[in-house]
């Protein structure tokens, strides 16, 4: 076969041969996959919630493929997302220095996200030469670790073509890349109290909250303290850190943690283990400081019944 019916075939550009050195391999992606609308839909989604996230920092997504490869945006985005300052220069303009940046960068992400090596599915090379399978997969893990809640398109699949140049010429393997899992019950979060009560009772809430109010300040009253906003007072953490000490009986070294952080980082530590991001928390998200809240009071609650009829099923 001709090489120029060969690319055509394959729908892959010429560039391939004289771009893929030999012995090594590499993904493409065919016009057919990029134009497949759950893959457009999967990039629609992420670009426009790193866009709402970065608002702040007036910084803009245009590409996935083309913007995410010095590690400038990654850098910003895994900062607000972890609320980790990460020791790194802001400005990255020589090849050298962008790769050196993004290294560090997918270091500190791939810390946090804690995957098995075979799990990951990119890499400083692949994501600094502009590898979009890569930068998705990326993206994909960090929506699921810290935005669960973010709607991406289920069963997202596309057709990719590897190519490996040898000796004698280049191959070709086709195989099906899974960018996001199948739609089953197990993978659909559940559903969530404080989702239904803000969206279908929201006369209720201030109800809730005053209960919750109430439950929180009862067990702080021996502290000399007491929660007046439950919106604003849990941010920093101090208050939510001595609430857990005196449910679960132990005490608080003070030195262990920030009685007046002064950053996200600092007011992060100690928080509970919580399908709820820290950040949520952090940022004075009035849902998620109730969902932790009232996880703590229906724990407790239950022990107290139990205590109550040691022989018997909580009512």
């Amino acid at each position: 076969m001709e090489p120029e019916s060969f690319y055509n075939l394959l729908q892959l550009p010429k560039e391939v041969e004289e771009e893929l050195p030999q012995g090594q391999k590499k993904k493409y992606l065919p016009p057919t996959s990029r134009k497949d609308p759950k893959f457009e839909e999967l990039q629609k989604v992420l670009m426009e919630w790193i866009n709402a996230e970065l608002l702040p920092e007036h910084i803009v997504v245009r590409s996935l493929e083309e913007d995410m490869f010095d590690g400038l945006i990654l850098h910003h985005l895994f900062q607000k997302l972890a609320g980790i300052k990460l020791d790194v220069e802001e400005i990255a303009l020589t090849a050298v220095s962008q790769r050196r940046k993004l290294e560090a960068v997918l270091e500190a992400t791939n810390r946090s996200l804690q995957m098995d090596k075979q799990q990951v599915k990119w890499s400083v090379d692949t994501i600094f030469h502009k590898d979009l399978l890569a930068t998705l997969h990326l993206l994909v893990a960090l929506a699921k670790r810290f935005q669960p809640s973010l709607p991406l398109p289920m069963d997202v699949q596309v057709e990719v073509i590897t190519m490996e140049s040898t000796k004698s010429g280049l191959k070709s393997e086709k195989s099906v890349e899974q960018l996001t899992k199948c739609s089953t019950d197990k993978d659909q979060p559940p559903k969530d109290v404080f989702d239904e009560l803000f969206k279908l009772a929201p006369e209720k809430v201030n109800a809730v909250k005053e209960a919750i109010v109430n439950f929180v300040n009862q067990k702080l009253d021996r502290l000399g303290l007491s929660v007046q906003n439950l919106d604003t007072q849990f941010a920093d953490g101090v208050i939510l850190l001595l609430l857990i000490g005196q449910l679960e009986g132990f005490f608080l070294h003070l030195k262990e943690f920030y009685l007046t952080p002064s950053s996200p980082a600092e007011m992060d530590e100690g928080l509970l283990t919580y399908p709820v991001s820290p950040k949520d928390i952090v940022n004075k998200d009035t849902k998620s400081t109730l969902r932790v809240l009232y996880s703590l009071f229906c724990k407790h609650k239950l022990k107290e019944n139990m205590d109550r009829k040691p022989g018997g099923s909580p009512n």
